[in-house]
């Protein structure tokens, strides 16, 4: 921690992991919980969540166990693998349903219909939430409910159950115009274009949405409302349209780490006629020039903000190179970007 707050990240990397390491192969939920705080300064998350249940698991807290098991399932459905999703959802379920625990049920049974939508099984996804949405005992969560209609609304409308997927609107307009959830708004036009009757509507209100992410923020749903326009317009037989919207979308699921869903990308992209893409660069010689800097002044132990006022731009620029910087070099945090930096021969 020392190095780490003294800009040594790279001097920060080796005993962090071996503090996470340690702290994982036990059962002590202190130190379950000190690995947890060492794996997210590495950038392992996936390892930090795991270790956060196991400590609540070990202290006896099972609900708090069952709740970070649904937190894990939701995760695993947009970065998978697909398979975590099932494992994590019924640990969790088998606990929150017996202890009547509305939120983890919520959680998991969305994070199954995500996965159920991804694998191309929207008929499973839809029935799936209808039953989550119309219990009244066990059912989802009231402050949830609005998160996981959208995704009813488009495996209802995937599976060709229009009526199911209508019936969900209303509740979703309130709920977007509540403010509780800033891509709401940008959802419900989604959910719009999926319902629309004819293809000007259909395609105006997919463009607004897409307008309505921009506001919004939100990588992983402005991706998916790019895959989704991009379907429909290579199935309105409208190629070289579809293709820039798939490639779009493809970029952004890339940076958001989102595994399955790029993989959905890229067999659309293919069956919308694209060549198939040579691979990523994962040196540094890949990054531009601007990049490059960013880097430098990342592995020097710089903060986004230093790094923003000495190249004369704004901290969401640097914030939008660092994502890329990320993904170019299939690095997770500043310490590996750091360790990459720190091996590279100077340019």
């Amino acid at each position: 921690m020392l190095a780490m707050l003294s800009g040594r990240a790279v001097d920060a990397a080796a005993p962090l992991r071996r503090a996470a390491g340690r702290g994982l192969t036990g059962h002590d939920p202190e130190r379950l919980l000190t690995a947890a705080g060492a794996a997210l300064l590495t950038g392992d998350v996936r390892a930090a969540c795991r270790a956060g249940w196991r400590a609540a698991q070990q202290s006896g807290r099972t609900n708090t166990a069952a709740h970070h098991r649904a937190v894990l399932a939701l995760a695993a459905s947009v970065q998978g693998p697909l398979g975590d999703v099932a494992d994590h959802a019924r640990a969790a379920l088998a606990t929150a349903r017996r202890h009547f625990l509305a939120q983890p049920v919520t959680l998991a049974e969305w994070a199954l219909a995500r996965a159920e939508l991804a694998a191309g099984r929207p008929a499973d996804a839809a029935g799936r939430l209808r039953s989550l949405l119309a219990s009244a005992d066990g059912g989802a969560h009231f402050a949830l409910r609005g998160l996981v209609l959208p995704t009813l609304v488009e495996a209802a409308a995937g599976a060709g159950d229009h009526r199911t997927a209508r019936a969900a609107v209303p509740e979703l307009t309130s709920w977007s115009r509540s403010a509780s959830d800033p891509q709401g708004p940008a959802l419900l036009l989604r959910c719009h274009a999926l319902l629309a009757s004819t293809d000007a509507e259909t395609d105006a209100r997919f463009r607004r949405a897409h307008a309505a992410h921009r506001r919004a923020g939100g990588s992983f749903e402005s991706a998916r409302t790019l895959l989704l326009h991009g379907k429909w317009l290579r199935r309105r037989r409208r190629p070289s349209e579809a293709r820039r919207a798939l490639r779009d979308a493809l970029q952004v699921l890339e940076r958001c780490g989102a595994a399955p869903w790029v993989e959905l990308a890229r067999a659309e992209l293919r069956a919308a006629g694209a060549a198939q893409d040579a691979p990523t660069s994962v040196g540094l010689a890949g990054l531009t020039p601007h990049q490059a800097r960013i880097a430098s002044c990342v592995a020097a132990g710089q903060t986004n903000r230093e790094i923003a006022e000495r190249l004369s731009v704004s901290v969401r620029t640097v914030d939008c190179h660092l994502r890329n910087i990320f993904v170019t070099l299939r690095v997770r945090s500043r310490v590996e970007l750091a360790q990459q930096v720190s091996g590279a021969e100077p340019a």
